[in-house]
């Protein structure tokens, strides 16, 4: 697919989309289909081998339950569906010759059909009964009119082409204005659809219900879980972590609570940063420094793989996101701060950890290690698999280590940490227990889970601004399973480390280990599981 060769930094259909039609969809579809069929008389000549196949047939199976339920035509939330994907993959596109502005014309004159055949996935989706929740639709709306305006993310792409070695040719300038047209009108177009065509059948309903909760639980772990036992581990894991911010804000100042320790962190001048250009060069030097620390010391990191851009993403719809190396590294792996409008100082003290869950020893090393193993992993398994619940979960795993490795010794660094892993045991209940409408616990409420109920949980249990709580908010709603994937994914981390130490006794070995487990790539937790205790 074109944009996903764009993402692995491959040359070749720069211009173009996959297809995002329903006829996309099918062929992709028979294409799995096939594949799964290819797989049944195989056999594996050796252990790598043999995770390949695990993982293939647990990942493509899922695909095709998922396809036969219809979720894959009605995809749209605000934060990961081809409305922000036909978008996003210009913030990937190399910029340094006329050549390379070149393609991002191109491609900007492609979103048309690409938009277009995304519309007609979402009606063939509402023709079989399925449409986004009205939120999601109306968030969506939001986020097209805006990619739409006039001066905005498309003008502002095609107005600063500049190739490294000079101008671009005045023929050229004309396709990238001709582009951010194109790209603009189809954006327009969407919001027109979703608005006049999608929104009357949107249901106010949230909720998305058991079946198709368990899918998306599945796809986003590679192991189904049992729900309600992991909602009432949430809930016991959530108290346990925030009885853990009280001693910390005890250490902070005697007789603190949790938010008077934060108060007194987010009025200390020597953690707070002024404007994004400062945050940018804080994460920058917090990443190099984490890099350094861990390269050869407990974890083997290439040369080649030491190198981690941080950037502020050039959106604001909130969220800190990574995005992995190109094929051969040209590109180097990327940390994003999509920082919400209106927002302009921030405290170190709640984002270090953050940096190591997108950084090292985070998404960086586990994504980089697996683009880096090419004697080891076939292209499938270094760079077309993601399973959240394993590279989320390994990122959360991360920052808990770093605490056990010394790197949170500042409580306030500290409370940073636990403020997060906060957040991530609160997706857990507040997740499962509204989408499948449970009981609430006595502690935070009565009668079963509503959204409106879940905002007020997630504001007590999460330390961020309105705007990146409305954003998550909105997120958790629109993409079940996926939220939780991280706390969980954690704990499975952590029970597959404790079983192999169980196993191996005087001779365990944390570092070989680790290299163990980022050597097999991003397979479902299952297929961890059975790699690497049997």
């Amino acid at each position: 697919m074109p944009d996903f060769a764009t993402e692995l930094g491959l040359p070749g259909r720069e211009a173009e989309y996959r297809d995002y039609s329903p006829a996309g969809i099918e062929a992709l579809t028979e294409a799995t289909r096939t594949t799964l069929r290819l797989l049944e008389d195989l056999a594996p000549s050796d252990d790598v081998d043999a995770v390949t196949l695990d993982a293939m047939r647990e990942r493509l199976g899922l695909d095709l339950e998922i396809h036969e339920a219809g979720l894959d035509y009605s995809e749209l939330n605000n934060i990961a569906c081809p409305a922000q994907s036909i978008r996003a993959i210009f913030d990937l596109m190399p910029t340094a010759t006329a050549e390379q502005w070149g393609h991002i014309a191109g491609r900007m004159s492609a979103v048309p059909a690409a938009i277009d055949g995304y519309i007609s996935s979402l009606r063939t989706g509402r023709e079989r009964g399925l449409v986004a929740a009205r939120r999601q639709v109306e968030i969506v709306i939001e986020q097209s009119t805006k990619y739409a305006e006039d001066g905005g993310f498309f003008d502002a792409l095609g107005a600063t082409g500049r190739a490294d070695d000079g101008q671009l040719p005045e023929s050229l300038r004309v396709q990238l204005r001709t582009g951010a047209d194109a790209a603009r009108g189809a954006y327009r177009a969407l919001a027109a659809f979703l608005q006049d065509d999608l929104l009357p059948d949107a249901p106010e309903k949230d909720a998305v219900g058991r079946e198709h909760y368990a899918l998306m639980s599945r796809r986003f772990l590679g192991s189904a879980v049992d729900l309600e036992e992991t909602y009432r581990w949430g809930v016991e894991e959530l108290d346990r972590v925030i009885a853990e911010q009280e001693a910390v804000a005890e250490e902070i100042r005697a007789g603190a609570t949790i938010r008077e320790a934060m108060d007194i962190l987010d009025a200390d001048p020597a953690r707070q940063l002024q404007g994004t250009d400062a945050l940018q060069a804080w994460m920058q030097g917090l990443s190099d420094k984490a890099v350094d620390a861990m390269a050869g010391v407990h974890f083997d990191i290439p040369d080649i793989m030491r190198r981690l851009e941080c950037r502020i993403a050039p959106t604001n719809e909130g969220g800190i996101y990574y995005t992995g190396p190109s094929d051969d590294f040209s590109r180097p792996g990327r940390m994003w701060w999509s920082v919400p409008e209106g927002e302009d100082s921030f405290t170190t003290w709640k984002e270090t950890t953050t940096v190591y869950h997108e950084g090292v020893p985070g998404h960086h090393l586990q994504i980089a290690t697996a683009t880096y193993q090419r004697a080891l992993l076939n292209p499938w398994r270094r760079n077309a698999i993601w399973v959240s619940g394993q590279g989320e979960g390994w990122a959360l795993y991360a920052e808990r280590l770093m605490q056990e490795l010394g790197f949170l010794s500042d409580p306030g660094d500290r409370l940073g940490m636990l403020d997060a892993q906060r957040m991530r045991a609160a997706r857990v209940v507040f997740d499962i227990g509204v989408h499948l409408e449970l009981e609430m616990p006595e502690r935070w409420g009565e009668g079963t889970w509503t959204p409106d109920k879940g905002y007020a949980f997630l504001k007590e249990n999460i330390a961020i601004s309105e705007g990146q709580l409305a954003f998550e908010f909105t997120r958790y709603l629109g993409w079940p399973g996926q939220a939780p994937a991280y706390k969980i994914g954690q704990r499975l981390w952590e029970q597959v480390r404790d079983e192999v130490r169980d196993a191996e006794g005087d001779s365990f070995d944390l570092r070989a280990f680790h290299t163990r487990a980022l050597n097999l790539g991003s397979v479902g937790l299952d297929t961890l599981r059975r790699a690497l205790v049997g």
